[in-house]
């Protein structure tokens, strides 16, 4: 064999030693990691945030006693639409409380003694009418023996007083009877009350009357019975004052400003809108499910006008879901929030570039949700890992 054969089967069977490290070196290199991705997109884009709500009345009306009685049977009930001036419910004087044993023994006595009075003061009376008969008799003949010139005119003037005096005294017997019987009808009266159960005459009412043209909300007495001054009956409302009222974070509510449209969903139908009526001044502390405190704002929502929430069953007391629109736009460069992560100081991405990830730094605008807006750094259609973790670094192998 010559100098060059024995070269040549060097040269070769190194060339397949080369190759056959090769196609190990290839086969025992490190899989590419699986990665989710997506690509860089432009589209409509909403900075919002999001809350719940209720809906409730801005103002109400309570109607309540004016005066301690007996309230008779309210027929109306929740929901019922009334109209201004509108009897609502109607009083009558309480009646009086029932008598013990001890009382009512105390009464019956004091019919007997009105009783007798008034036989005494009868008897009285008819003594006094018949002395009254007599000095008319007597003054009208010593009158016409005055004509005469038989008596004389003291004696006539003497049966005048005398007649005058009886006339009186009748005058008084007669008071005396009707003192009598006024007493007697009071005591029969008392005795009437065995149990505190009105009795079957006519009581005089007092009518209270609806202040508003509204609805009924809430009935807080349905029966009759006795009830103190002051005590609630009925509450009113007028259901075209329907507002929304969201306790928001104290962070979400700086940035929110009154006029600021509101998209209204989550209550059953389709969604609605609305607008911020008010931010409130000051805010309240409030401890969340997890037990942290947590600083809440009240805002205040009105319906647009075009909406009447009674006409689709909105009530007070619902629940909603709302989304107040701080920023939107219809054409903006926007990546997953998920894709975004800390590097020195900076938000930055992973790339895919030729099936490795290589790290690009990034500028971020406003949020949303889901997705962040894309100032710099990136161009629409670049696709880029939405859940980095920390297997993927600066330029390993990915497929996705």
């Amino acid at each position: 064999m010559t100098v060059l054969g024995r070269w040549t089967r060097r040269w070769l069977w190194g060339l397949v030693a080369l190759v056959v490290l090769g196609l190990l070196a290839w086969a025992l290199r490190p899989a590419p990691l699986e990665v989710s991705s997506i690509a860089v997109s432009r589209g409509p884009f909403v900075d919002s945030v999001h809350e719940e709500g209720r809906t409730r009345l801005r103002d109400t009306w309570n109607v309540s006693v004016p005066i301690a009685g007996y309230l008779q049977r309210v027929t109306l009930e929740v929901g019922d639409e009334v109209e201004q001036g509108q009897v609502l419910f109607r009083l009558e004087p309480s009646p009086a409380p029932a008598l013990d044993a001890r009382s009512r023994q105390q009464a019956e006595d004091a019919l007997q003694a009105a009783q007798a009075r008034l036989q005494t003061a009868q008897a009285n009376l008819e003594t006094v009418r018949a002395e009254r008969r007599f000095a008319e008799a007597e003054y009208q003949r010593y009158r016409q023996l005055h004509e005469r010139n038989l008596v004389s005119t003291a004696e006539r003037d003497q049966r005048l007083r005398e007649r005058d005096r009886q006339r009186a005294l009748e005058n008084a017997a007669v008071s005396s009877v009707e003192v009598a019987r006024f007493e007697l009808e009071g005591a029969r009266a008392m005795l009437a009350v065995t149990s505190g159960q009105r009795d079957g005459s006519r009581q005089p009412e007092l009518e209270v009357r609806a202040p508003i043209d509204g609805v009924v909300l809430t009935r807080h007495r349905c029966c009759e019975g006795s009830v103190a001054a002051g005590e609630p009956v009925i509450e009113l409302g007028r259901m075209e004052d329907l507002e929304i009222q969201a306790d928001l974070l104290s962070m979400d509510a700086v940035r929110l400003r009154p006029g600021m449209a509101v998209r209204i969903h989550g209550w059953g139908g389709d969604a609605l809108s609305g607008r911020v009526r008010r931010i409130d001044p000051a805010g309240f502390t409030r401890t969340s499910a997890l037990g942290v405190d947590e600083q809440r704002v009240p805002v205040i929502l009105d319906f647009d006008g075009d909406t009447d929430p009674a006409s689709i069953g909105i009530g007070s007391g619902f629940r909603v879901e709302l989304e107040f629109l701080v920023w939107q736009a219809d054409d903006v460069l926007q990546i997953p929030t998920s894709a975004l992560f800390r590097h020195q100081g900076e938000w930055a991405v992973f790339v895919i570039e030729q099936g490795r990830a290589r790290m690009r730094r990034v500028e971020t605008g406003r949020r949303s949700g889901l997705d962040t807006q894309l100032l710099e750094g990136l161009q629409e259609g670049d696709r880029i890992i939405t859940h980095p973790g920390q297997r993927v670094t600066e330029g390993a192998r990915v497929r996705g």
